[in-house]
């Protein structure tokens, strides 16, 4: 009985969860992609930026730039609540991860199906809009997951702001009940959870979108 009061309250916090990684992980999607766009096909100093900034921020621990953002930038920046300053910092984070998985599925595709969608009259745009992307996409599902989870466990970081997500209810259960075992025991299992059903669902779509040269 006491188990289960424990994970309707931590579930309760599910919602901002998701929320947090919906916000986070599609941010750093979008960052990343026009990162990994500019830092393969880009000029000399274009690439050099990309780069930089992808060693910058991933040698940036993401509670670091999430404090940066909400007790530093909110306020006198910009006004962002603690949910934003959380999703944002991590989908800034991310950003640079999904750059370098994207680059990857970019440079994995022949350079002579850019040479083959010039020669039939494309632009260099147009190429890479419809030939080269869409396969790079379905390439980088795979080690995209990864980061999906990633993205999804390192949202638990938003409780430092009070952010009311899994690890925080789980630490208010904790502090309340003196249950600690019970209280991030059932956290553990929710993040659990949460993370297998992405990878399977990602996996599903990886297999269902796999491009005929990666069939086994």
């Amino acid at each position: 009985m006491l188990l289960t009061s424990f994970f309707s309250y931590i579930v309760q916090g599910v919602s901002i969860t998701i929320a947090v990684t919906l916000v986070a992980l599609p941010a750093g999607l979008v960052l990343g992609l026009g990162l990994a766009l500019v830092n393969t096909y880009g000029g000399p100093w274009l690439k050099r930026l990309s780069a930089a900034y992808s060693l910058l921020m991933r040698g940036v621990p993401p509670i670091v730039l999430l404090f940066i953002l909400y007790f530093i930038l909110s306020g006198n920046v910009v006004n962002l609540t603690p949910f934003w300053a959380g999703s944002i910092s991590l989908g800034i984070i991310s950003s640079a991860y999904q750059m370098e998985i994207l680059r990857g599925a970019l440079l994995s595709i022949s350079g002579g199906q850019m040479t083959a969608a010039r020669a039939v009259g494309m632009s260099r745009l147009q190429a890479i809009r419809h030939i080269i992307l869409p396969q790079a996409l379905r390439i980088a599902i795979p080690p995209w997951s990864n980061e999906a989870s990633i993205v999804l466990k390192d949202s638990s970081l938003v409780y430092a702001l009070g952010v009311p997500e899994i690890l925080r209810r789980a630490q208010q259960l904790s502090a309340t009940t003196q249950q600690p075992m019970l209280a991030f025991g059932a956290a553990a299992l929710i993040y659990f959870v949460l993370v297998f059903l992405v990878n399977r669902g990602l996996d599903a779509l990886a297999e269902k979108t796999k491009l005929p040269t990666q069939a086994a």
